[in-house]
């Protein structure tokens, strides 16, 4: 007992001695300091007495420094104008240092690190300073949670560049990626499941839970965003997620202005507004996946559509226009209508733009079939992927020469570089395009006879379907020469038409309509003796093939009712002559001599008539 107690006087004789020494060497620094010391922070003035003054002093370096350097002058004023988090970080560290007791939070931990910095209050002035108060709250609870590491980023906001030369930003940005993956993992092990057959497989069914961190995400600013986006991709997230990651925040960052999305609007945008959006675009195209349908095609006409009329860079809008001509076939015809924003008295519609897109398809369309060399033979058919690609942009594309075409300030050849992009085998029929024609010649009745002419080169006559065919042979529209090409190859329609209705019948005189010549037109002729002479053979035809048609008609319903009536009477004859023939059959061949001719007879007849009227039955 007596040694404990000797032990207890030693300790508190050292913990005297040290107050002491303490107070001694604080002593100094307050025997010239006034009475009243007023501390400036950017936002605010604090009025302190030297004896409030001095907790600070006692943990703060940065305040003992400056009390040091004017030991000798008085000090009334002292200036932290570049403190970070300005009047409410240095409330918040004079609470601390006053040993007011207030709560460590995700709200305010970056602005305690910053600040504890800033005014250097680390373990070397005090111990459980307020800067190891705060590293300890940001490692052990910050950091284990999403949500609260993404608050921590919001608040970094306007605590850089010293939140990120403490590490703050990248260490919340690793632990997000690190969550994210980890959630997307555990995510996928729950939807595994057996099949029937025992094998462990993904149930792509299922919804998956590992991307609710998407919704928090999009409230932080574009540079910690993508930050936060390129983490992600290298820790391994799913391209689909990354996809919807940014969907979601293009969707809430362009949308903020209304005068984005209504160019008609005569508001002047704010130029600081721009360019915050032009920097959402630029960063957003940055980070989209490498992979193909990962965001929604109309997701990238959109954002293409917010790049021209933001005048984002070449490479930004380049960028877009490949990837959405690498999947140009899931388009739509409204994906494409994309309005010419800068250029007044231009076209309606950016027609430059949608060219480039499709000259990327084909170029893509191009090069993947050079590098499939096992397919080499296949591109070229109709159940190949590139060719079902390419008979589904033809007729988006068709039908979008079709919507700009009433455009009086579209020109010949803005419409004509569109039509002619595509290859040949891209269109295996032409109504389309010459719908789109059509609509632009009758858009355009000034067009002189050298254009019409030209631009009805680009349609094959050929490729019309009958009621294109009948509609192009009447259009006034349409050049003479056109004209007559499509009655000639309905002639020819008409003629393959005739010759398989009559099928395997006798050959007949051909009637005098018929027989003209089965090559070009007679070049003696001129075009318009030539338009009227295939006028009225083809009407002609059309007579001669309306008489097969009722007769081939009049044919079917007479066998209908041929066939109807021998089901009825060939089953009972037919069972009442085979009983007849098997009951004077011997089988045992002991019939008399005198008998066995009439069996026989009899037999032989009978046969005869169950041919004829088996021939009968097949015929």
């Amino acid at each position: 007992m007596d040694k404990l107690h000797h032990h207890q006087q030693l300790q508190q004789q050292q913990l005297s001695l040290a107050k002491c020494s303490r107070q001694r060497c604080n002593e100094w620094i307050f025997r010239d300091v006034p009475s009243d010391i007023t501390i400036e922070v950017s936002g605010g003035t604090f009025a302190l007495h030297k004896v409030t003054f001095f907790p600070l002093v006692s943990r703060s370096g940065r305040i003992r420094k400056l009390v040091a350097e004017h030991r000798d002058a008085d000090i009334s004023r002292v200036e932290l104008l570049n403190l970070p988090g300005g009047a409410e970080s240095f409330e918040l560290a004079a609470k601390f240092c006053y040993g007011i007791n207030f709560e460590i939070t995700s709200a305010n931990v970056a602005q305690l690190c910053c600040v504890s910095d800033y005014l250097e209050m680390t373990e070397e002035f005090s111990k459980d300073n307020l800067g190891s108060r705060a590293e300890e709250y940001l490692e052990s609870v910050v950091c284990k949670n999403l949500e609260m590491c993404v608050e921590v980023l919001q608040q970094c906001e306007n605590l850089l560049p010293l939140a990120d030369d403490l590490k703050i930003v990248s260490r919340c940005i690793d632990a997000i990626a690190s969550k994210a993956c980890a959630e997307q993992i555990a995510s996928s092990f729950s939807r595994l499941e057996y099949s029937s057959s025992g094998r462990l497989h993904m149930n792509r069914q299922a919804k998956c839970d590992g991307d609710w961190w998407i919704e928090d995400l999009s409230v932080l600013r574009i540079d910690l965003y993508q930050r936060v986006m390129t983490a992600m991709k290298c820790r391994g997230v799913r391209p689909e997620s990354i996809g919807a990651s940014l969907v979601n925040y293009a969707q809430k960052e362009l949308t903020k202005k209304s005068s984005l999305w209504n160019p008609s609007s005569q508001t002047k945008v704010d130029l600081i507004s721009t360019g915050h959006e032009r920097l959402v675009v630029e960063t957003i195209v940055n980070l989209l996946p490498v992979e193909k349908l990962t965001v929604p095609i109309s997701f990238l006409f959109g954002l293409l559509r917010s790049a021209v009329m933001l005048d984002c860079t070449i490479a930004c809008r380049l960028d877009l226009e490949r990837r959405i001509g690498s999947q140009l076939d899931i388009a739509t015809i409204d994906d494409l209508l994309i309005p010419s924003f800068r250029h007044a008295g231009d076209t309606l519609f950016d027609v430059d733009t949608v060219h480039r897109i499709l000259v990327n398809f084909s170029q893509q369309d191009d090069s993947e079939d050079d590098m499939e060399d096992a397919s080499v033979f296949e591109s070229d058919s109709p159940h190949s992927p590139s060719q079902t690609a390419l008979f589904k942009v033809s007729k988006l594309m068709d039908n979008y020469l079709a919507e700009i075409a009433p455009d009086a300030n579209l020109k010949l050849s803005k419409f004509m570089v569109i039509a002619e992009t595509l290859p040949e085998h891209a269109r295996t029929i032409h109504d389309g395009l010459y719908r789109a024609i059509d609509i632009y010649l009758k858009a355009h009745q000034g067009l002189p006879d050298s254009d019409r002419k030209k631009l009805c080169k680009l349609i094959d006559f050929q490729k019309l379907s009958q009621e294109a065919g009948a509609h192009a042979a009447q259009n006034e529209r349409l050049p003479l020469q056109a004209i007559v090409q499509v009655l000639y190859f309905e002639q020819i329609r008409l003629r393959n038409a005739l010759c398989c209705s009559y099928g395997d019948e006798d050959h007949k005189p051909m009637p005098q309509s018929w027989r003209i010549s089965s090559g070009a037109l007679s070049a003696a002729m001129s075009p318009r003796d030539n338009y009227a002479s295939l006028r009225r053979e083809n009407r002609e035809l059309k007579l001669e093939l309306a008489r097969l048609r009722m007769r081939l008609n009049d044919l079917e319903k007479e066998h209908v009712c041929m066939k109807r009536d021998m089901q009825k009477s060939h089953s009972r004859k037919f069972v009442s002559s085979f009983s007849k023939k098997i009951g004077k059959l011997s089988f045992f061949g002991h019939s008399s001599s005198r008998g066995s001719s009439s069996p026989s007879k009899h037999s032989h007849i009978t046969d005869s008539r169950v041919n004829e009227r088996t021939c009968a039955s097949t015929e």
